[in-house]
């Protein structure tokens, strides 16, 4: 009898039990642990979304709330006893993310006996088998962790101390609680550098907060300096995440060196000085602090030879954290060369795929003169009756060098014309060349948008270091409550740590030499926000930077790229855009700003630009590019992509429609192939017929000569199928099958599809199932109409 137990009767009368009798309480058992939210998978043509599957684990146990110490999974009692081994490492591996150990233990169970995996042991058998009665106590394994971890009594008792809970109901997701336990056990073991990367969106601020909390409750730091280069970082985190240090905490500013408390926000420019004041970080002791959190590590500080790496090495006695998603490492700056290699990286491409990060899509525009290259005839001269230099200007100097005035337009009118088609309100960034090349582009988007304009003025903002009225609109900007402003034009301000978290394109029409500077830029779309619909964004493309996707620097793919451009040549790699002056936050100046419109200020001067507004410019070409779920470009036709992905799951057509055919939801087979990268709605594009995903995959795969939806419908009405059915039923059926022929297979499988039109003229849902006898006699129904649909392959 006890054979025919199923999971989930296993565990809760023999596995449950067992783990309890074992001593572990209620609070430290996490059953059926859910640590990922499921990768977005996005379906472009009709803006809908849905999630991959979550990752769930059987059972996690957690020595102490923030300390998760061994993974168990399950399996019905007719199962062996190590079948769920492989699945539990592979959840415990995840768990931690990373080359060091943070859930050692793993067990398997079918409700007979425990299969111990100890990942610890480098030596001997890690593997042995324990009877329900010799599951260890939580002290046991605690034992045995806290032995193979170093920790000794005081270190212990600093790694023990629990996170702060109840922050607006945020606690650590998985990756951020492995952050901080990294950074708290090193620090109790004496290490006094430290870097962690985490990309943009995966709550750095948070991250930080948890580890200073821990270290600050311990007494293992009793002051703490936190540092950033923006007033918006330190403004922002001393009003949401760090909010629980009350009075405890301080901002030095004013030149004012405030000694009362016990945790310290401060920008680098407050308290480095200046012309007219001292540096105010001299006026505190070398070991006033115990700890220094360093936000945007990748910025000023980690250059050894900037005057922001003075406060690190006056405070040298200090335990130093660097925090960033983009750690700099270039022939003049390195932070690893100052923190160490990361003890910890949380990679964009994984916040995508867990689900924590948007996926986003990319437009590649190419435009005639980017492409081809602009050489003045003999004697051109701009705007203002200057001779333009002779020689070749590439895509690289318009707007630094020459601007052609209708390549501005044309950027703006492709900016309007892809949010016409999606939607005119989206949050938009344009990253320009300088604050000048922002002023034109503001007013070519403008003049693009007279009645959304009209609207509302903040349509179209600058918002610029030099611009008090853009800098007024950045909180607005920023909330996604506020419709206004929706796009906003910018050079550098915008380009790092300043949270546009419903951003859904990012426009670069700019040259970006810097992966720093770049992956900065992408972070900008990367955050999600499904109640206000914000689950993916786009990345516009003018200028070529996104060839940085190529470089194994780069971990984040797109799911698909547009490409409107023959171009394959790579963007020359310019300055090291993105380290603008520190006195405004980083937001590039004109050497000498050009006027928009009058004469300009030049004269007697070499001059800067040259401004040329009777050259022609147009878009040119249009051919797509996908990337596959590992990230890999694909290269051939994505019929032959699709082709030879399938034939990798399903070795011939009987395959694939036994899986059909067995499937209760054939809609879990579409979304099985979209997650092993089936560009269903792409595809169709390609073949030019609007096919049945059933069609799609047996007429690209297999070479079956498809049917339409319509032409599948119609043979099951001439079938014998309806002369089993009542004539109110029939009526139900033959909408059904309309919606089907109109819709395909999802809408009919899903339950809501009896609360809509047409369905909704016989009736509620209740109802109609009436006139089948039941909702048993109406699922046999519907399951009937899908084998009589796909029985013609």
């Amino acid at each position: 009898m006890s054979q025919t137990l199923s999971e989930q009767e296993t565990r809760s009368r023999h596995i449950t039990p067992a783990i309890r009798d074992a001593g572990w309480s209620k609070d430290q058992i996490r059953e059926g642990y859910t640590f990922t939210d499921g990768r977005i998978i996005t379906r472009q043509t009709r803006g809908e979304y849905r999630r991959g599957n979550r990752r769930e684990a059987d059972y996690v146990l957690f020595y102490k709330p923030n300390v998760p110490v061994a993974v168990v999974e399950a399996k019905k009692r007719s199962k062996p006893l190590g079948s769920g081994m492989q699945q539990g490492i592979g959840y415990a591996e995840a768990l931690e993310t990373g080359e060091d150990l943070d859930v050692p233990f793993v067990y398997s169970s079918n409700g007979e006996a425990f299969l111990e995996h100890d990942r610890t042991k480098s030596e001997g058998e890690p593997e042995q088998r324990l009877s329900m009665e010799e599951f260890p106590s939580p002290q046991e394994l605690w034992r045995r962790y806290r032995q193979w971890k170093g920790l000794g009594k005081e270190e212990e008792e600093v790694y023990l101390q629990d996170y702060y809970k109840e922050i607006g109901g945020k606690t650590p997701r998985y990756y951020q609680r492995v952050a901080i336990n990294r950074a708290v056990g090193e620090i109790a073991k004496g290490e006094d550098r430290l870097l962690l990367v985490m990309a943009t969106g995966t709550g750095k601020t948070l991250t930080a907060f948890q580890i200073i909390w821990r270290l600050w409750k311990s007494g293992e730091a009793g002051r703490v300096l936190f540092l950033a280069d923006r007033n918006i970082l330190v403004d922002q985190s001393m009003t949401n995440d760090f909010r629980p240090f009350g009075g405890k905490m301080t901002k030095i500013e004013n030149h004012e060196s405030e000694k009362a408390y016990e945790i310290y926000m401060a920008l680098y420019q407050a308290v480095t000085g200046g012309d007219s004041y001292d540096e105010i970080y001299t006026e505190y002791s070398e070991d006033f602090f115990d700890l220094v959190v360093v936000d945007e590590c990748h910025r000023g500080s980690a250059d050894a030879n900037s005057k922001w790496r003075n406060i690190l090495d006056h405070f040298s006695s200090a335990a130093q954290v660097g925090m960033t998603a983009t750690p700099k490492e270039t022939r003049d700056v390195s932070n690893r060369y100052y923190f160490g290699d990361p003890v910890y990286t949380y990679s964009l491409k994984k916040g995508i795929n867990d689900g924590f990060l948007a996926p986003y899509s990319v437009m590649r525009v190419g435009l005639d003169r980017d492409l081809e290259g602009y050489r003045p005839e003999k004697g051109k001269t701009d705007r203002y009756d200057r001779e333009i230099e002779d020689h070749e200007y590439t895509r690289k100097d318009f707007d630094r060098n020459l601007v052609l005035s209708e390549r501005t337009e044309r950027v703006a009118e492709k900016i309007t014309e892809y949010l016409e088609e999606t939607d005119p309100y989206s949050k938009t960034i344009v990253f320009c060349e300088d604050i000048e090349h922002a002023e034109r582009m503001r007013q070519a988007l403008v003049n693009e948008n007279p009645e959304r304009v009209d609207e509302d003025y903040r349509y179209v903002m600058r918002i610029t270091g030099d611009s008090d009225e853009g800098r007024d609109q950045l909180d607005n900007f920023m909330d996604p409550e506020s419709r206004y402003p929706v796009i906003a034009t910018t050079s550098e301000m915008l380009s790092t740590g300043v949270d546009v978290e419903t951003c859904e394109l990012i426009v670069l029409d700019r040259n970006i030499g810097s992966m720093t500077h770049f992956k900065q830029i992408i972070g900008r779309g990367t955050r999600v926000r499904e109640e206000f619909g914000k689950v993916s964004f786009t990345i516009m493309d003018f200028r070529g930077a996104t060839r940085h996707f190529a470089d194994p620097d780069f971990d984040g793919t797109p799911d698909q790229v547009y490409e409107f451009d023959l171009d394959d040549s790579p963007v020359p790699a310019g300055d090291e855009e993105g380290e603008g002056s520190e006195d405004i936050g980083g937001e590039s100046q004109p050497q000498e700003p050009e006027p928009v419109g009058g004469e300009p200020r030049s004269r007697g001067k070499p001059v800067r630009k040259y401004y040329v507004d009777d050259v022609e410019v147009e878009v040119v070409n249009e051919r797509v590019k996908y990337y596959n779920p590992e990230g890999d470009l694909v290269t051939e036709s994505l019929t032959d992509y699709t082709r030879e992905n399938v034939r990798e799951q399903f070795a011939s057509l009987d395959d694939f429609l036994k899986r059909w055919n067995r499937a209760d939801r054939k809609q879990a087979v579409v979304e099985e192939l979209e997650e092993h990268g089936v560009f269903f709605e792409e595809l169709r594009k390609e073949v030019e017929k609007d096919l049945d995903p059933f069609d799609m995959i047996c007429h690209v795969a297999f070479d079956k000569e498809p049917l339409t939806r319509s032409e599948r419908a119609r043979e099951v009405r001439n079938s014998d199928y309806f002369e089993e059915y009542g004539e109110e039923a029939r009526e139900v059926l033959d909408a059904l099958l309309s919606k089907y022929a109109d819709e395909g297979i999802e809408n009919i499988e899903q339950g809501e599809v009896l609360g809509v039109d047409p369905l909704t003229e016989f009736g509620r849902p209740v109802e109609i199932i009436r006139r089948f006898g039941g909702k048993d006699e109406f699922d046999d129904a519907i399951r009937e109409m899908e084998e009589r649909l796909y029985s013609m392959a």
